[in-house]
């Protein structure tokens, strides 16, 4: 993947909290770093007995703290992102990585759903943060959260990404940010209220549901990921000059890697396709492959499809 050194980072889409440690207490659903009780974020992380949902993804349940957040002062990241070295910083990186999804979206969207888009800030943070849907801590991994429209992330996520997960590649990044802005789309569309009206009519098909949603936001990190060569910043410069297959076969990779099964295996359990909540392996690999060979958002609809196996 190339990215365009002459390209302005655009930063006031980053709230970057990563100085102000955020807020503690309560917590958000997700799932916990295995081996957690510490790590490589020094947090602290109930014993995980099986891992049962899927990195990253979108939280909607209020928390202790939900309804307050904070805003953080991204002048030192403008200053950074601002500098001829600007693409040797990871933030910075991803910083242009919300840009080019933002870009997409704010053009795709109207044309594929006759919907407008709205911008949703990208907040790192640093160990926890206060959301509009409760407290979070780094251990939930990277989330969407529908309350206040906000993408959260804690950078180290990409460690333990690369260490304990197996996928080091510099694509697992944007997929990573394309998948939770996947979706900001699903709630700005209605998709996920909808869902979440779905699971309180039928609790028992609540996971089934969640797989759902899952899979379609990793459809569209795939369409995004078709596109991104076209995304432009403010002064019309392409931000991203190329995308190969390698890059491709990396978010292929970090698919397989967070599919429920996989990580029911690696946490030491069975697997127990009635607890899945993000999908299988096959089937994130197989509908990130959909949204990016069909460069579709509307290919991406997993709630009428006759089977999420692709």
């Amino acid at each position: 993947m190339e990215l365009n050194d002459r390209a302005d980072i655009d930063t006031s889409q980053i709230e970057d909290d990563r100085s102000s440690g955020g807020g503690g207490g309560g917590g958000l659903g997700g799932l916990p770093i295995p081996g957690g009780g510490g790590g490589l974020v020094g947090i602290i992380v109930t014993v995980l007995v099986a891992v049962v949902g899927g990195y990253f993804g979108i939280n909607s349940l209020g928390g202790s703290d939900g309804g307050q957040t904070q805003t953080g002062d991204n002048a030192t990241l403008k200053a950074k992102c601002s500098s001829e070295q600007k693409l040797d910083q990871l933030d910075c990186r991803n910083a242009l990585y919300v840009n080019s999804i933002q870009d997409f979206w704010a053009d795709e969207l109207p044309q594929a759903f006759n919907e407008q888009y709205k911008p949703a800030n990208t907040r790192f943070f640093s160990q926890r943060v206060s959301t509009g849907c409760g407290a979070a801590d780094s251990g939930v991994g990277p989330f969407y959260c529908p309350a206040d429209d906000k993408v959260y992330i804690d950078l180290t996520f990409y460690q333990v990404l690369a260490q304990q997960l197996g996928a080091p590649g510099e694509f697992a990044q944007p997929y990573v940010l394309a998948h939770e802005y996947g979706h900001h789309v699903q709630d700005l569309l209605g998709t996920e209220a909808s869902m979440r009206r779905q699971q309180e009519r039928d609790p028992d098909q609540a996971n089934a549901l969640s797989v759902k949603l899952e899979l379609q936001a990793d459809c569209y990190a795939g369409v995004w990921a078709k596109h991104a060569t076209e995304t432009k910043d403010a002064d019309g410069d392409v931000l991203i000059t190329n995308i190969t297959q390698d890059d491709i076969q990396q978010g292929l990779d970090t698919a397989s890697k967070i599919g429920d099964d996989t990580l029911q295996q690696q946490g030491g359990g069975t697997v127990n396709p009635a607890e899945f909540t993000h999908g299988t392996s096959k089937q994130r690999m197989g509908w990130f492959s959909r949204g990016y060979e069909g460069g579709d958002p509307k290919q991406c609809d997993t709630f009428q499809a006759s089977s999420l196996d692709i």
